[in-house]
């Protein structure tokens, strides 16, 4: 480590007793990797919308004002009224954002599993941290990218890519034969059209614009369902109806689109199965299931009970599914995103932007949208 810096730039988000949220790039002493760790020179970091969670805590990022100086710029955004209470746990703390990103390993330390990754680009899954210039990571976080893969290609390996493989693997496991996907044509949903083609697996996409159909179609999606337009409910159940599509990843989370679906299930799971269903006063005995995964729309999720009883709306969280899966199949599932890292599970990026940037209020309200195409990439080094 002689020849590395004593300092490196990170950012890092701080909330404050007077409801703000402080985001800065501050000088930080550049970690020192342990015996089974290695220090990695980040080169590409994504900004995921978990990612914004931690930035900003809940904060409008259209209040982010600057607040720094031009050596450790800053910006201060605004909480909702109430919301330090439910932020009591960071108050004060200094947090480091960023959950995944790639690089090269720079030092390393005295175990052969670190020392044999020293000169390799890897991927790594940091869990927060990864919007600095250098990040220390244990070997079993990290994913040698195949040779010639650049840091950029191998940015995005975990977060995206494992969590489709993972709603797909959900379904098996529950005994679904279909699924459906929210917020289709984000670059997530993308990897899922692409899986389930490979897979063999029908999929329900809904989207929210008529462009955002027009590119899941051009990939090759079937059942992509618009909900702007005036003929949405009769077009997600005829797509229900034709897929047995009976369990959902909903990235919106509040209003009701959720129970929307759950009714739109029970009428397509009715359809199909005709004069033979008989009545009940219960609804259908099909096993309906919604798992809520994002919060793209922040407010309550509210619906009416349109669809019998047969039914789940709970929460899905990656690092959740992957500890029920075991070792052994989450290892087997980082291996096909390696295999396949720049094809099924390419991403693409609408701007690279520094440290720097992250805390420009005119960056923020690009990349704060979540907008599908304006997904942003962080280079730490520039």
């Amino acid at each position: 480590m002689t020849d590395l810096p004593a300092t490196m730039r990170q950012v890092q988000s701080m909330v404050t007793d007077a409801g703000k949220v402080r985001v800065a790039v501050v000088d930080v002493p550049v970690p020192v990797p342990g015996s089974g760790d290695v220090l990695v020179r980040v080169e590409a970091s994504p900004i995921n919308p978990s990612d914004l969670g931690l930035l900003f805590a809940g904060a409008d990022p259209s209040t982010a004002a600057p607040s720094g100086t031009p050596d450790q710029p800053a910006v201060t955004a605004t909480l909702p009224e109430g919301a330090v209470a439910g932020l009591a746990g960071r108050v004060g703390r200094a947090m480091p954002p960023g959950n995944e990103g790639a690089g090269v390993v720079v030092a390393a330390g005295s175990s052969p599993e670190a020392q044999a990754l020293v000169g390799r680009t890897v991927a790594a899954l940091g869990g927060g941290g990864m919007y600095a210039e250098y990040r220390s990571v244990s070997v079993a976080q990290c994913l040698v990218l195949p040779d010639g893969t650049s840091p950029a290609d191998g940015a995005s390996c975990f977060v995206n890519p494992l969590t489709a493989l993972g709603m797909v693997e959900t379904m098996r496991l529950e005994g679904h034969t279909a699924l459906l996907h929210t917020a289709a044509a984000s670059n997530l949903g993308q990897m899922l059209v692409r899986v389930c083609q490979a897979d063999g697996v029908e999929l329900v996409n809904i989207v929210r614009r008529a462009e955002q159909e027009e590119l899941l179609r051009s990939i090759g999606a079937k059942h992509v369902c618009d909900s702007s337009a005036a003929t949405f409910g009769e077009d997600l159940v005829a797509a229900l109806t034709a897929t047995g599509a009976t369990i959902a990843f909903d990235a919106i989370g509040g209003g009701p689109l959720a129970g929307h679906i759950l009714a739109a299930m029970e009428a397509a799971a009715l359809a199909r199965a005709g004069d033979a269903r008989g009545y009940s006063r219960y609804g259908s005995a099909v096993d309906k299931q919604v798992y809520i995964y994002g919060s793209l729309d922040r407010g309550p999720t509210h619906f009416s009970r349109t669809f019998g009883l047969a039914w789940g709306l709970g929460g899905w969280l990656l690092t959740n599914f992957l500890n029920r899966v075991g070792t052994e199949v989450a290892q087997g599932l980082r291996q096909r995103v390696v295999d396949e890292l720049t094809t099924t599970f390419a991403s693409q990026y609408a701007k690279e932007i520094s440290l720097a940037d992250v805390v420009s209020p005119a960056e923020i309200a690009v990349y704060s949208r979540q907008a599908t195409g304006e997904k942003h990439l962080i280079a730490p080094q520039r």
